[in-house]
């Protein structure tokens, strides 16, 4: 949620920010509905002021006029009892204000609220704007020494590549046709040493982390409720893309959300908590299993591991203070682990740079990384049927080509940077001065990026160390998570 009083003072920084992202937000209407609580609730607030008055000035002349009417003349009383009772109607006349303004006010919340949900945390300014991913601008590639741009993987390897989808046919490491027959399509299932590959890549990246860069491993629950969904900034904007377990419907006290990542349990964990700032930055990775329903992409990646229901990721988590200098250096550093990382795996990436359109509901910036793919992208029309994938209903995902595809870079991380977006939607915030001080509060920051998500990151790894014999070399840093083994296959 972004900062209201923020929003007052510059609206046309949101405008421009929500324009820039592509999201159609009645910024004004969220300005008339503030403007309008607010003055009922400055009504409300005299009225309660002069409420508290009366009531403190009407007991000491209530007793005086009491004391008058025990010696009134007959004459007399009638004009007392109607004063007294004036006294006492006074502040009732007032409760019964203050609850009509009190309603209206709760009238407006909900069509504010749910409007303020809507409104993205406008862009940085350094972020290039563009209208879609399409214009998202290269930073910086990596590869490896034997690597060379310029050339394809035939001309650098000295032989035409296989795809992932074929090297796990060959090779028995995933059942494509038993995981559709029991889950349909987008299904999976790892075998041998594909399950065994996997494993290691996770074990890796969570030791990767932990003990060399000192981010505390965090088991964290993928069953959520909703709070913890909006917290994060996954709802409304996202809502399609999560499984939802409605478990009202059948006698539960609340529903329950699958989540697409591990960042929504990591974040959740301080909602509604006041931390020490002493203790920032809080520095987590997880490994959880992620569901993500990939509505909107009938037709794209059907066949292999690139686009599934179900996978596995280890993410890193920074909550840190509210100053945008240090976001921004976290930003970088979170970047550089992952550039550490695929380098240890001899994978050739590129980092992204995310423009304005590409960045979503809860993001000031965002680089992604992409792997590259030696079997993706186009390939000639003749195509051979012999490893095509059997998909729900019985029908095949598209065949794979007998020419060699002239691979493509295909995303395996995204890093972002929030600011105190998340944290003002699930109120985590920092206080100066160590525990039991009594200083000014402020929301903290948050960032957060992939350490390896598998397995799709097992398609760089089988595409680009895959042998001319059809085996795969396991990477040195892997071999000691898979009991030595150098190759596959």
């Amino acid at each position: 949620m972004i900062d209201l009083k923020a929003l007052r003072d510059d609206p046309a920084r949101f405008k421009d920010g929500a324009r820039k992202k592509n999201y159609d937000v009645d910024i004004d209407r969220i300005l008339e509905l503030d403007t309008l609580k607010r003055d009922l609730m400055t009504r409300a607030e005299a009225l309660r002021a002069q409420q508290n008055k009366l009531a403190k000035e009407s007991g000491p002349k209530i007793g005086q006029l009491m004391g008058k009417l025990k010696k009134a003349e007959p004459d007399e009383r009638a004009a007392i009892e109607a004063e007294v009772e004036s006294l006492k109607a006074a502040p009732n006349k007032l409760k019964n204000e203050i609850q009509v303004l009190n309603a209206s006010i709760d009238d407006i919340a909900p069509e504010l609220d749910e409007l303020l949900m809507q409104v993205p945390l406008p862009p940085d300014p350094d972020v290039p704007v563009g209208a879609s991913a399409d214009d998202n601008v290269e930073l910086k590639r990596w590869a490896p020494d034997d690597w060379d741009w310029n050339q394809s993987f035939e001309q650098n390897k000295g032989f035409a590549p296989k795809t992932h989808i074929e090297l796990c046919k060959d090779l028995g490491l995933v059942d494509f046709p038993r995981a559709v027959k029991l889950a349909g399509a987008r299904s999976y299932a790892l075998t041998g040493d594909g399950m065994r590959l996997h494993q290691a890549i996770l074990r890796y990246a969570l030791d990767f982390m932990a003990d060399k860069h000192g981010f505390a491993p965090m088991s964290v629950p993928v069953l959520v409720r909703e709070e913890a969904m909006t917290g994060t900034g996954f709802f409304p904007a996202g809502r399609e893309q999560a499984y939802h377990v409605e478990e009202t419907t059948r006698g539960g006290g609340h529903d329950l959300y699958l989540t697409g990542t591990g960042e929504v349990g990591l974040m959740g964990l301080h909602q509604n908590e006041i931390l020490d700032e002493d203790q920032l930055p809080l520095k987590y990775v997880t490994v959880s299993t992620c569901f993500r329903r990939e509505a909107g992409a009938a037709g794209k990646d059907t066949a292999g591991l690139y686009r599934i229901h179900q996978f596995d990721k280890v993410e890193q988590v920074v909550i840190c203070r509210a100053d945008e200098q240090e976001s921004r250096d976290w930003h970088k550093k979170m970047l550089g682990y992952v550039q550490e990382l695929l380098q240890s795996l001899a994978l050739p990436h590129r980092l992204l740079q995310c423009c304005t359109a590409d960045l979503g509901v809860k993001n000031a910036d965002m680089i992604d990384v992409e792997c590259w793919m030696p079997g993706r992208g186009d390939t000639s029309p003749s195509l051979s049927s012999a490893s095509s994938v059997p998909s729900e209903g019985g029908a095949s995902s598209p065949p794979t080509s007998n020419a060699s595809p002239t691979g493509a870079f295909g995303e395996t991380h995204s890093a972002s940077r929030l600011y105190d977006f998340q944290c003002r939607r699930l109120n985590m915030r920092a206080r100066k001065g160590g525990e039991g001080a009594k200083g000014e509060t402020t929301f903290c920051h948050s960032l957060n990026n992939t350490v390896a998500a598998s397995p799709r990151l097992m398609i760089p790894i089988l595409e680009m160390h895959q042998n001319p014999d059809g085996s795969v070399t396991v990477p040195e840093v892997l071999r000691g998570y898979m009991g030595g083994s150098e190759s596959i296959g």
